[in-house]
Parts: structure tokens; sequence; C-alpha cells
């Protein structure tokens, strides 16, 4: 199984690229420990449309052309069900023990994931109730996946 973490638009030079590249760099270095065959980063454009709901839509249109055929989506929104990395980590072992191909995982742009796309999601989940920027997302969603592959092989980065 490859993680694959899709997001709409792309990390401008910044703290913010520093900080994933650090945790999506720890996440790819995990991954084949815990039987994950590798990461994958699709980004997507950002819609140019003038109202808020065709980019949206536009983008959930380039989204499900950039995942992998089949896959069942796990979107990120505000929407979502918390979850504790524990869960994640046991979501993330089910799909890797049901021999499922891929995991993808989505962040949407600045205005957000579409109704449509978060219906498609075998999973919404949301990083508590608060609305963060997609820059941020990315860290938080390369961070709590590395966290869950640590979980998974007991490395001690995980002291719940």
């Amino acid at each position: 199984m490859r993680i694959v973490l899709i997001c709409v638009g792309r990390l401008k030079a910044g703290p913010e690229r520093e900080l994933f590249a650090r945790y999506f760099k720890r996440l790819t270095e995990t991954a084949r420990g815990v039987g994950i065959s590798g990461v994958d980063l699709r980004e997507v454009d950002e819609s140019r449309a003038r109202r808020p709901e065709v980019r949206r839509e536009e983008e959930a249109a380039a989204i499900v052309a950039a995942a992998p055929p089949g896959a069942g989506l796990v979107a990120l929104d505000e929407r979502g069900a918390s979850s504790t990395s524990e869960e994640w980590a046991a979501d993330v072992a089910r799909a890797r023990d049901a021999a499922q191909p891929s995991y993808p995982v989505v962040i949407g742009g600045p205005d957000g994931l579409s109704a449509s796309l978060r219906g498609k999601a075998r999973r919404v989940v949301a990083f508590g109730p608060m609305t963060w920027p997609h820059q941020l997302v990315r860290v938080m969603a390369s961070e709590q996946l590395y966290r869950a592959l640590s979980i998974l092989s007991g490395h001690p980065y995980h002291r719940a």
C-alpha cells in the first residue's frame, strides 16, 4: 500500500514548507518498516474561478483525477469527525492489512472541500472544529501520518 497525500496548491518557501518537508521525510523513511511501500505527494492547482463554490467543484475534480483509481479517500475537513492518533493509526493499519493499494489523504485549498467530494470520501477527519490554513493542515497531516506509522512500528515518538 502507498500513502498518497493529495493537496490543493503548492507551499511557498518559508517555515510551513520546511516543517512539512521535515515530517514528510520522516513519514517516507518510516513507511517501509510498517509494510507501506511508499509515500507520494500529489499537488493540484488551485482553481481560478470567481465563485468559491465553483472553485471547490473544480478542485474536487482535480483531486479525483489525482487520486489512485478506486481508492477510498480520507478527506481532511473541519466538518469531519475528530480522531485520536491511535484511531488514525488503526485506520491506516486496517487499509494496509486489507491489501488496499493506496491510502489517499486529501487536503483542500483555501476555500475547503466541496460537499460532493466530502460525500464521496470513505472517511472525513477533522483536526478539531476550528478552521486551519491549508498550509498548516499539510504540516499537521504529514506529522499525524508519521505519528500513525510510529505507533504501528512501536517507536517511542508517540508518548500517549
